[in-house]
């Protein structure tokens, strides 16, 4: 088997990941997205791969990537169709609510006038977020009218594809913490609490993670919404209601996982490897 890694650069995840096929006498080619050139007419040169594993950081680069060795005939984990989703929260979104999979009352506008309208008839706070992000990044919680008229025109002056959009969601007054369970083709391998005294949680923003035990309730959410999206390896985010109820904020298609192996005790890497070289040998 002959298996080709897309990666920007080696983090610590992307060398775990290394050292798992390793362990498995897996020959693995390193395709650096810096320095590869598809030839849009001559398939031939990733026609050798059974299968690449997508580790970019930059969205666009996996996108694109993603979408040609596809059209190639490559199998991929993931997808570009699934990346294609998962990499945009209005798609993600629209995935989710299409299959029934529970995700915070979400409205899209296109102008600062229909945003103010649409903030105003959620009810304060909301979270105002880019259609296109990740790390928590470019997210805001708006708590009342003047908030909501000032970083609507800053979105609207800085004028950029990231603020064209306005993606505005229901604020979850969650119990301090996240769920980010982690999903290898139909099954929630493992997932964390990700705890902070701040309303944004993710670990790149200094949320803790401690292990959350999978309950058959985070499961059967977790997988729904992987199922929506298109499945493969992905990691969910699951926030609490008040009430207990589980709802999904979003999926993430390219996971990052060097805090949460030795917090849940479960070998994420190797899990992870071992569904690639089954999609290589096309078992799944």
């Amino acid at each position: 088997m002959r298996i080709g890694v897309l990666m920007s650069r080696v983090r610590v995840e992307e060398k775990l990941l290394m050292e798992a096929f390793a362990a498995r006498d897996v020959q693995v080619d390193i395709i650096d997205d810096r320095e590869v050139v598809f030839d849009m007419h001559v398939s031939d040169a990733m026609r050798q791969y059974d299968v690449v594993l997508e580790r970019c950081i930059n969205h666009s680069r996996a996108l694109y990537a993603l979408e040609m060795l596809n059209a190639w005939g490559v199998p991929t984990v993931n997808t570009a169709a699934v990346a294609n989703v998962c990499g945009n929260k209005f798609s993600t979104s629209r995935a989710l609510i299409e299959h029934g999979v529970p995700t915070p009352r979400t409205l899209i506008a296109f102008t600062q006038d229909s945003a103010l309208e649409a903030i105003e008839s959620l009810g304060y706070p909301v979270v105002l977020k880019p259609a296109v992000g990740s790390w928590g990044r470019l997210i805001s919680k708006i708590n009342d009218r003047e908030a909501a008229e000032a970083v609507l025109e800053h979105k609207a002056v800085l004028g950029s594809y990231h603020h064209s959009i306005f993606y505005i969601q229901e604020y979850i007054d969650k119990p301090m913490r996240d769920i980010r369970a982690f999903v290898v083709g139909d099954e929630t391998i493992c997932a964390i609490y990700r705890h902070s005294p701040h309303w944004i949680t993710n670990t790149a923003r200094g949320g803790r993670a401690s292990n959350c035990p999978v309950t058959p309730e985070i499961d059967a959410i977790a997988r729904a919404a992987a199922q929506a999206v298109g499945g493969g390896v992905l990691a969910v985010d699951i926030l609490e209601r008040p009430s207990g109820e589980l709802t999904i904020c979003e999926v993430n298609y390219t996971m990052e996982f060097r805090n949460s192996i030795d917090t849940t005790g479960v070998d994420i890497p190797g899990r992870v490897v071992d569904y690639v070289m089954r999609v290589g040998r096309r078992e799944v």
